[in-house]
Parts: C-alpha cells; structure tokens; sequence
C-alpha cells in the first residue's frame, strides 16, 4: 500500500439522526419525525473523508461496524479496523428540533479502542497524523507524538471538550510536542484556563505551536508566536451542524498537504465547514473537488503533494484581520 497523505486516528460512531423534531421529548413521551438520517460519524472518520473527497490520500485507524466500514471504501478511505470480530460497534443516536439537540452514545468498540492504538500505529505510515480523541495519558502521547516526529510525520490534534484534560499535568507538554492544535472557540477558553475568548485568544498568540481555532460563523483563526490570522466566512443555509469542526479539520489538512499558504488553509477549512452543515450527518455535505471554488479546485488539481516541515510558520508576523 502506498504511502497515504493523512492518517486519521480516533474514535467512529454509525450515526442516526433523527431531525425535524418539534420538541425533544420529556420523560415518557414519544415524538416522531418523518426526517432521518443513518450515516457514519466521529472525527477521524469525518475529517479524513472529507480530505479524500478533495484529492488526498487518506486512512483511518478505528473501530468501526460493516456499515461504516463499506461508506469509508466507497469513499476511497482505507481502514485499519481494530474492532474485533463479534465484538460491537459504537452507536450515537441524535435528537435534533431547529434549535436544540440531544445525544445518546452506546460507545461499543470505543470502550476499549485506545488501548490498541499504539501497537496499530507502528505498523502505519503517513506524510501527516490527526488524533481525534480523548487521551487519557497524555504522558503515553506525548511520547508516541515525539516518536512520529522522529521519523519525520507532522501531527495535529482535535482533543473536543474534555475539562479532564486539565488536571493532566503531561496535557500542555503534550500540546507543545504537536504542529498543529484545533480548538473551537469553547475549547480554546477552556484550555487556556480563561474566562473569555479574547483572553484566550491572547493566550495562543504565544504558544509554541500552531493553534488553530475554529469560529463558527465568524470564520477561523491560525494563531502562534509568530502567526496571528483571521480568515472570515460565509454565511450558509444550515440544515446540520453535526461534524462541521472535523470537516473543516479535513479541509484545512487537504490546504496543508497541498502546499497552500496560511490564509488559503483557513478559508478552504471554512469551505469545507460551512458546506458540511448543508445536509444532515457528519459526511453527506461534504464538498467533492466539483464544489469548490475554482481557485481552490486548481491548485488541488495541479499542485504535487507538498512536505510540510514541522511547527511551520510563516516568516513575519501578520495582523489579525477581525470579520
């Protein structure tokens, strides 16, 4: 098998979606919706799709069930399923109104998926590792990071909102030991240890790495100690934002391994974000290299794989540019 661009790594759900919901229902009422969705979720699964679909080469380690695992082949994602046989899939089942929504996870395969991902990830090659996961040493990763680093493999890291992190004294040597970060703007106070965004932000101005903080509708930000900018977005006709951070994950890493410029990363993972939502689940809005715009379409056409050196920065520092 040929080198792929970008292995993913985390967690996979099989996905449904109930959507349209007038209310979510109260202890033992039954609402219904003539509005559902079965697809496949989680963020290793939906960023490494949604890079696929723009031209890379991608891979996934995971658990996943034989759903799952045939929308990743017919997406042109290969996996390294470590689900054994007989034992279960993960499943979230969602609760969806126009303003509101409820989760409820049966975790399966994901109760013990961690635990053999090191021994999978010796035997795996990529130009760049994305994590989406709850790590629960960070002392275990840092060290598995640093390995990777060693054999010349950027890596980034999705962690999602896990206040437990906190109290892991190895979480900010394992932030410092990534290239990339990607927080969104709850993540990014959280784990600053402050109590607003522009605090936190000040924060990750001066981190040792590149931060990468996902904004929502006003677009995203690259932030490091020599980066400091804001590329805006636009506005979409928003059905679902289910998985929309790890698409716009898949979408600033398709950026990344082509080569593109900073503010170029930003605005195609904005891209690819805003499209996600356009469509309920976590992969069925996701752009092909059809729907973007051309100028992104040509450079991902014609632009060979590029290397990308570790904590790449830019040679001066550039003002951020509020939306």
């Amino acid at each position: 098998m040929a080198r792929p661009d970008l292995l993913t790594v985390g967690e996979a759900f099989e996905d449904l979606i109930f959507i349209g919901l007038p209310m979510l229902p109260r202890p033992g009422e039954e609402v219904k919706t003539s509005r559902f969705v079965a697809t496949v979720g989680g963020g290793a699964v939906i960023s490494a799709v949604a890079a696929s679909r723009l031209g890379l080469s991608c891979r996934v380690v995971t658990g996943v069930g034989d759903t799952g695992l045939m929308r990743l082949e017919r997406e042109g994602v290969s996996v390294a399923n470590l689900r054994h046989a007989g034992e279960p899939h993960a499943i979230s089942a969602a609760l969806s109104t126009a303003t509101n929504r409820s989760f409820v996870t049966f975790n399966g395969i994901n109760d013990v998926l961690e635990s053999r991902l090191p021994a999978a990830l010796e035997h795996e090659d990529a130009r760049h590792v994305h994590f989406a996961f709850y790590p629960h040493s960070c002392a275990l990763w840092e060290a598995h990071v640093l390995a990777l680093k060693q054999r010349r493999i950027t890596t980034s890291w999705d962690f999602g909102w896990n206040e437990s992190l906190l109290n892991d004294r190895r979480f900010p040597h394992l932030l410092r030991s990534l290239d990339y970060v990607f927080l969104n703007e709850q993540e990014a106070v959280l784990y600053a240890r402050r109590h607003d965004l522009d605090a936190a932000l000040a924060v990750w101005r001066d981190a040792p790495t590149n931060i990468i903080v996902k904004l929502g509708a006003k677009g995203s930000c690259w932030l490091g100690q020599r980066t400091d900018l804001h590329a805006p977005t636009h506005k979409a006709r928003v059905v679902d934002t289910t998985g929309a951070g790890d698409a716009f994950n898949g979408g600033f890493l398709a950026g990344l391994l082509r080569g593109f410029g900073h503010s170029a990363c930003l605005r195609l993972g904005n891209f690819v974000g805003t499209l996600s939502t356009r469509k309920a689940g976590g992969l069925d809005g996701l752009p092909a290299l059809s729907d973007v715009p051309p100028a992104f379409a040509d450079l991902v056409q014609a632009a060979a794989p590029a290397p990308v050196p570790p904590s790449r920065r830019p040679t001066r520092r550039t003002s951020t540019r509020r939306s």
